[in-house]
Formats: structure tokens, C-alpha cells, sequence
């Protein structure tokens, strides 16, 4: 069992990765596409949308149809940018073990 100076050591590891982590997912981009590619968005990493375009042409559309091809774009990204981010947060703090909890 790892004595308590050991495990203050990974922590500050961990947090000193967790920092590092946090800004390289604001300056990851994820460009996502909908609607044949009438309707793109670009989030961050971390989950900050950052552009939505539209293409004019896809606007003459029946409005339902936008909202939902735009909703779906903007789901999709949200998602990307979770799973992308959950995926990256793990390898860090993966290998941190707490005695009695895993």
C-alpha cells in the first residue's frame, strides 16, 4: 500500500497533466458536418462551440428542416468533443490509484 507522501506525489502529477490537458483541448478543433455539409460547426475540444456556418442556399429549405439538420450538427459536435475529451482525461488520470477504492 503506497504511503501518503506517494500518493500526494501522483496527485500533483496528476493535476500538473490535468492543466496541461486542459489546454490542449481548448486549442483542439472538431469540425462537424451535416445535412451534405449545408451545415457546419467547430467546437473546441474542451466543448466551446466556436463557428456555425451555414450555406445560403440550404436556408431556402423548409425551416423545420434546417432547425433539425442544424440541431443534429449541433449534437453530434457536442458529443465528439465529450467522447474526445472523456478519452483524453482518462489516460491521465487512469493510472491513479487510490488504496481501497479500485
Amino acid at each position: 500500500m503506497p504511503g501518503v507522501g506517494t500518493l500526494l506525489k501522483q496527485a500533483q502529477k496528476m493535476q500538473r497533466g490535468i492543466e496541461a490537458l486542459q489546454a490542449q483541448l481548448e486549442a483542439k478543433e472538431i469540425e462537424v458536418t451535416s445535412g451534405g455539409g449545408a451545415v457546419r460547426v467547430k467546437v473546441s475540444g474542451a466543448g466551446k462551440f466556436l463557428a456555425l456556418t451555414l450555406d445560403p442556399e440550404f436556408l431556402k429549405e423548409d425551416t423545420k428542416l434546417v432547425a433539425d439538420t442544424v440541431l443534429a450538427a449541433v449534437q453530434d459536435a457536442a458529443k465528439q468533443a465529450k467522447d474526445f475529451n472523456d478519452a483524453e482525461m482518462k489516460k491521465i488520470t487512469g493510472s491513479f490509484q487510490m488504496p481501497g477504492m479500485f
